[in-house]
């Protein structure tokens, strides 16, 4: 089983990417792959509701930038992350770009992302994470995904990079997700076996 990580903040190695890291290292753990995806800094653009996708059905975006070679690994994978710094309340433009382009190729292309788990990773200064945890948790079920859940919501709490590691709740909240979002893909993968 695989999981792809995928993280909308400009910051590579950023309070984000901790935060994803520590999920992605109870996955290994428990013997899931991870494939970390950085959306800062490659050319992806949003969606330009041009309805090509509808028309062609073939689970590729007819915008010629780096989001095709980042859906196909989203398709190819069991389960999917999506990390977000808070920006304003919401996603980062990076991640509003991929979950718009993301979800509208896998429903025009026979429901790429149905029944795969996602789950939503947040990193924060203070306030505002819950509509970041909102607007990834609508895109993964309006996309008929399963989310499993944590001890909390998914967010860990810094502003500095690094800071997040000294959110001993959030870094909590990140290995209980990670142990369910396991729990699950085994789950999932037993239900699928002949």
């Amino acid at each position: 089983m695989r999981a792809v990580a995928i993280n909308g903040s400009p910051r590579q190695k950023g309070n984000t990417s901790i935060l994803l890291g520590a999920v992605c290292s109870v996955l290994e753990r428990e013997g899931i792959s991870t494939e970390p995806v950085q959306l800062g800094g490659r050319n992806v653009r949003g969606c330009r509701a041009c309805g090509t996708c509808q028309e062609n059905r073939n689970g590729k975006c007819v915008i010629d930038d780096d989001m095709n070679d980042i859906l196909q690994s989203v398709y190819a994978a069991d389960a999917i992350l999506i990390g977000s710094p808070t920006y304003f309340s919401n996603v980062t433009a990076e991640v509003k770009a991929f979950m718009d382009r993301a979800g509208l190729v896998s429903m025009a292309s026979g429901k790429l992302l149905r029944r795969k788990a996602g789950a939503a990773v947040v990193a924060v200064r203070r306030a505002g994470a819950t509509s970041v945890f909102d607007a990834i948790n609508k895109f993964f079920l309006i996309n008929q995904m399963i989310v499993p859940g944590s001890n909390y919501w998914n967010l860990g709490m810094g502003s500095r990079i690094g800071e997040v590691e000294e959110d001993g709740e959030g870094m909590r909240t990140m290995e209980v997700l990670g142990e369910n979002m396991a729990w699950l893909l085994e789950r999932l993968r037993e239900r699928s076996a002949p």
